[in-house]
């Protein structure tokens, strides 16, 4: 199904999605985009379903094309202190603030919302299938996760997160089970095995 460019085209419009939210470690990332008219690349999907190698062509069409985007994260301190949610729509008030264009209208991916100022917003489910905007969103929100990930992996290569971006893969979790957890993990997330073994 090809994504809409629009939800409507009366008022500027930005899409937002975020990135790492079920990870046991590392910061939330969130983008907001808005596209021009006739934007289209064939290859534009939900990230989790794009290729890296796409994500990273796509990453640099989208900010050679667009209106205007930006990305902002929430450290996995900020994530412990106000939860998971908050911080994921924090971050996406973070993003939008640094748009170059104020939108006038705002398509969330997901099923609930922080309202941002007084801008109204319409929360869309599985949006980043639905909407190019939020498809955007989608892509630029994990590989700037995905790279900034790579870079903790440099400092603690241990727990495998060039591969698993932090998310609980069965490397990740026997890491911690071996070594315990880092400054870069969500405490608030039980992340520690209770005597669990592993396979």
């Amino acid at each position: 199904m090809a994504l809409e460019l629009f939800y409507q085209t009366k008022v500027i419009e930005a899409g937002c999605d975020e990135a790492g939210r079920g990870c046991y470690a590392g910061p939330v990332f969130a983008a907001a985009v808005i596209l021009p008219k006739k934007f289209y690349h064939p290859l534009l999907n939900d990230s989790k379903l794009v290729k890296e190698k796409d994500r990273n062509e796509l990453r640099q069409f989208i900010e050679q094309k667009a209106v205007s985007f930006a990305v902002a994260m929430v450290d996995n301190n900020e994530i412990d202190q106000i939860n998971i949610l908050k911080a994921s729509f924090k971050a996406m008030h973070l993003a939008i603030d640094q748009l170059k264009r104020q939108p006038k209208l705002l398509l969330i991916d997901g099923n609930r919302f922080i309202p941002y100022q007084k801008i109204p917003h319409h929360c869309i489910v599985k949006g980043d299938g639905k909407y190019a905007s939020i498809a955007a969103a989608s892509i630029l929100a994990k590989t700037y996760r995905d790279e900034y990930m790579q870079q903790l992996h440099n400092e603690f290569p241990a727990y495998g997160w060039d591969k698993n971006k932090g998310y609980g893969t069965a490397i990740h979790r026997k890491a911690i089970e071996a070594i315990g957890l880092c400054k870069y993990h969500r405490n608030s997330y039980a992340i520690l095995p209770k005597q669990i073994k592993l396979f």
